[in-house]
């Protein structure tokens, strides 16, 4: 065991220092997600939502830095990380709507003017819809209609289409609505 740490004492160094500066780097951008979205009165299982997007990022990036330290040659991670994210994007490439409205998911995150609660219509010119919003999951927004009926829309759609606001805070406190 002695042998190995001496033999691999510069190694085991700038892996420990990567992995510490990944994980203060990781949880300021963590605080910053968690900020910005306590900031805008989004749903604490959206922020946890994009927290894991961040915590994947980061694992693969650490598996790099972790491989490149350890002397595998670039050419070889460059090969492995291209043929893992061509299966992936393949994969993708058949249910290209799901990376689309995870996508438009963590751009709604940051960016979307509407809140839980709040009465939107949409201006489709096939099928309109007037409703409030319910939740804002991952892949859809939950959407209840004045007559009771529940509509998921993709996010995709969402960012796509012209939205106007009817009403803020449209459901009270006890989840009745104030139509």
């Amino acid at each position: 065991m002695l042998n190995f740490l001496k033999t691999y004492q510069q190694e085991l160094l700038i892996t420990f220092i990567a992995l510490v500066l990944l994980f203060i780097f990781q949880s300021l951008l963590k605080s910053f997600t968690t900020k910005a979205g306590n900031k805008a009165s989004i749903n604490i299982a959206r922020i946890h939502l994009v927290m894991r997007y961040i915590n994947a990022l980061f694992i693969m990036v650490a598996v790099f830095i972790i491989a490149m330290v350890w002397g595998a040659n670039v050419n070889q991670i460059v090969l492995i990380f291209s043929s893992v994210f061509t299966v992936i994007g393949i994969g993708l490439f058949a249910i290209w709507s799901i990376l689309s409205n995870v996508t438009s998911g963590v751009i709604m995150f940051f960016s979307f003017p509407y809140k839980i609660g709040d009465k939107i219509k949409i201006h489709d010119k096939d099928f309109p819809i007037e409703a409030i919003i319910e939740d804002i999951k991952a892949f859809q927004l939950h959407l209840r209609t004045t007559e009771g009926e529940l509509i998921t829309y993709p996010n995709n759609l969402i960012l796509q289409k012209p939205v106007s606001l009817v009403e803020k805070d449209a459901v009270m406190d006890d989840g009745v609505s104030n139509l």
